[in-house]
């Protein structure tokens, strides 16, 4: 079985030119309102298309570039980036965490987008791959070395190309059936789904799903159910004008009060003040 990452990452190991340019992003300053951040370096890299990127830059100046095919932006732990969709585009991001390594292929027609493959696997020891991320991080100072970084990366594929890979081929009855319940999950969300209901319907203990979830996913079931509900929410408030307690309902939440505490909580702002940053950004992107 081959891992799907194998023949994405094949062309831009092998060729010559399959990495372009290698991007840095800073982390000097708090996040802005509705960029990524997370608490791992990660790799952002353009397959095809081209894709508006902002970053802050080793000096904290925010900038916005036009990444081609090729091109990869580098963003340290707790750095942050801010990816633009307005043209066809293709991106996969690697998230180089403590013990998982992680991965998503994104697809943007320019309409709506294609999340095709995600999912994560073991890191095989501290040391793999660590010195190439701290290696990216000292050039973030000498980014006119670009075919040192260039090869970083590329080294940092094939690491992660050979970890995928691996997994293919070792993976668990326990992952799969982890994967099973986590689509259960995105495609239910919105009924009154319980840790009882979720373990009945694949006739399993709620313990073993407690269990599977922490073994499999590093997070608990709820989390995750939480954090599947508020991402579909966030989606909701951009895109429709639906009163707070309506999305609340669509998201499965029962009590509109508690949605919007946990909502809070998650991004630390109200569902109405999101809305009102996400609206205020996108019209300040218009022509």
């Amino acid at each position: 079985m081959t891992h799907p990452l194998f023949s994405v990452l094949s062309p831009v190991i092998e060729q010559p030119e399959g990495v372009r340019q290698v991007f840095f992003a800073g982390a000097l300053h708090p996040v802005p309102a509705l960029a990524y951040q997370v608490d791992f370096p990660r790799l952002e890299l353009v397959l095809g298309g081209e894709q508006m990127m902002e970053w802050e830059n080793e000096q904290g100046v925010s900038q916005v570039v036009c990444m081609q095919a090729g091109d990869v932006l580098f963003v340290p732990a707790k750095g942050w980036n801010s990816p633009q969709w307005q043209t066809p585009v293709r991106t996969l991001s690697l998230l180089f965490g403590k013990q998982q390594l992680g991965f998503s292929l994104l697809g943007w027609d320019g309409k709506q987008f294609d999340s095709r493959e995600k999912g994560n696997t073991g890191r095989r020891g501290p040391r793999v791959g660590a010195f190439m991320l701290q290696a990216l991080n000292e050039l973030a100072w000498h980014q006119a070395d670009q075919l040192t970084a260039r090869f970083l990366v590329k080294g940092l594929l094939s690491h992660a190309q050979d970890l995928f890979s691996s997994s293919a081929h070792t993976a668990s009855r326990s992952q799969a059936l982890f994967g099973a319940v986590r689509q259960h999950i995105e495609e239910h969300y919105r009924e009154p789904l319980t840790r009882d209901s979720v373990a009945k319907a694949f006739y399993i203990s709620p313990n073993y799903l407690s269990h599977l979830f922490q073994k499999s996913g590093g997070i608990g079931l709820n989390e995750y159910l939480n954090y599947v509900r508020l991402e579909q929410a966030k989606n909701l408030l951009k895109g429709y004008d639906m009163k707070v307690k309506e999305v609340a309902h669509a998201c499965g939440y029962i009590d509109s009060n508690y949605f919007c505490r946990q909502f809070k909580k998650s991004t630390e702002r109200s569902p109405s003040e999101y809305r009102r940053q996400y609206r205020s950004q996108f019209e300040s992107l218009e022509p």
